[in-house]
């Protein structure tokens, strides 16, 4: 038989992924919609998970040697228009503005959706001199692009992020800068949210719009579709040159600059949600989980109880742990399904037989395991704990990941898969545009990345047979 949900109100995975994600998000009460159509509210439980990812990703930036910075969030159409292959990569999705108060501007001025073309026109006043380079900045701001199809966290019109924007003397420096960035994003997701990612170079036809190379991480969800979960783009001297960036070298010859881009975005909550929820709710890999431990009171008002608990949060709160006391008028079966809801990856149950007998339980999110400890062990136990389900829920995300990777030789075989088993599928490449647009005609699967570990499933290109070049991992995604 199976376990009766927690949580009636949010929709089984197994029946309808789609709207059990939705449910999760709004009974998580992560975000919520608003009057501004395809756009979101983030509230204070999501954001607090932004909070975290930002924070963890910062100090990591800086260790690098990056500075923050913070650019105008308009852009004059002439600037943009100084990048052809950026402009007409962005055009469907700009939104312009065309009225100042009451006037009509003279020029339009879109509203960001990225950074590059100011960056380079604040570079072309800054940098003379090979003593002025490099430049290493970031930025923390809100990007807006004009999607027709919109879901919480995955995709909205506009949303939060962090754009890092780079120049280097060297195309070496840059390329070398670029593969940094990607690997920052790769151990975050892995060791912080235990999302295990793929790393690769995407295809000429799946790069960024004016970049010379993009590389990405790519994570499977728990349907079987891919998210690509960050991006770091080489873009040579393209954009310099266009927009007129150069410095004078040591040998006094003035030189273009080579620069690099690289993002990673609110998406990464949907991520979360997708990769370890369940049908309670969310599931939170204590890293970045905003409350680590909820403290619970059973039968709160006898004697004692409720001091005892007290005593848990405090000691808890000193171990250095996130901590939260439940202390509302509820009962305990209703505030222990709200916590799997929330996804707090441990919860401390305590009530008065727990309490003469010197012992609590503890609850794991995860998998529900319970174990019962002396109150006086409990801070080293719940650090043990903590600690261990963070190990775990990577573990079981790789396992499922690799569950759902699958190797085809020839087309038939290909499209079978694609179509009969959601996942990653691997399979050789020609390197042809026309191989890469059947199989996104034929199956709605599209590149996701040339893995940085190659490996050979086969010596000819799965769609066309000609001989192969790359081994590609091709997927369904978000």
């Amino acid at each position: 038989m199976a376990e009766k949900k927690m949580v009636e109100a949010i929709t089984s995975m197994e029946e309808d992924f789609a709207q059990w994600y939705t449910d999760v998000v709004i009974k998580a009460e992560l975000c919520d919609y608003t009057s501004v159509k395809g756009c979101m509210v983030i509230k204070p439980a999501g954001y607090a998970i932004w909070e975290n990812i930002q924070k963890n990703l910062d100090q990591r930036f800086k260790e690098t040697g990056v500075e923050n910075v913070y650019l105008p969030m308009f852009i004059p159409e002439s600037l943009l228009q100084k990048e052809k292959d950026h402009v007409e990569g962005f055009a469907p999705e700009v939104a312009w503005v065309t009225y100042g108060g009451a006037d009509k501007l003279q020029e339009r001025l879109c509203v960001r959706p990225t950074s590059e073309t100011l960056f380079c026109d604040l570079w072309q006043r800054e940098v003379h001199s090979y003593r002025d380079l490099p430049k290493v900045y970031n930025q923390w701001c809100s990007v807006v692009r004009w999607e027709k199809t919109t879901r919480p966290f995955l995709r909205s019109r506009e949303f939060l992020w962090q754009e890092g924007h780079t120049i280097h003397a060297t195309a070496e420096e840059a390329e070398a800068r670029t593969i940094q960035m990607l690997n920052v994003y790769a151990d975050f997701c892995e060791q912080e949210l235990a999302i295990p990612v793929i790393r690769g170079q995407k295809t000429d036809k799946e790069k960024f719009a004016g970049a010379v190379a993009t590389y990405t991480i790519e994570s499977l969800m728990h349907d079987g579709q891919a998210l690509q979960s960050g991006t770091s783009h080489n873009f040579g001297s393209g954009f310099a040159s266009a927009f007129g960036v150069e410095f004078t070298d040591k040998d006094n010859q003035l030189k273009p600059v080579y620069e690099t881009s690289w993002g990673i975005t609110t998406r990464m909550i949907g991520a979360i949600i997708m990769v370890h929820g369940d049908n309670s709710g969310l599931v939170l890999p204590p890293r970045i989980a905003p409350v680590q431990v909820c403290v619970i009171p059973v039968q709160q008002h006898r004697e004692g109880v409720l001091e005892a608990c007290g005593t848990i949060f405090d000691e808890l709160k000193q171990a250095g742990v996130r901590v939260k006391l439940d202390d509302r008028d509820n009962r305990p079966g209703w505030k222990f399904a709200e916590a799997e809801m929330r996804g707090i990856p441990l919860r401390v149950e305590l009530g008065p037989k727990d309490l003469a007998n010197g012992q609590a339980v503890l609850v794991r999110r995860d998998n529900r395991e319970k174990t019962v400890v002396a109150l006086d062990e409990l801070a080293a136990k719940v650090r043990e704990l903590l600690t261990t389900i963070q190990a775990d829920m990577l573990e079981r995300a790789r396992a499922h990941r690799d569950a759902h990777t699958y190797a085809a030789k020839n087309y038939e075989e290909f499209v079978d898969t694609i179509n009969v088993k959601p996942g990653f599928v691997k399979a050789m490449w020609c390197g042809c545009r026309e191989c890469e647009d059947k199989i996104k005609e034929d199956t709605g699967a599209t590149s996701r990345c040339i893995p940085f570990d190659q490996e050979k499933v086969g010596d000819t290109c799965v769609c066309c047979g000609k001989p192969a070049k790359k081994m590609v991992y091709w997927g369904r995604a978000y």
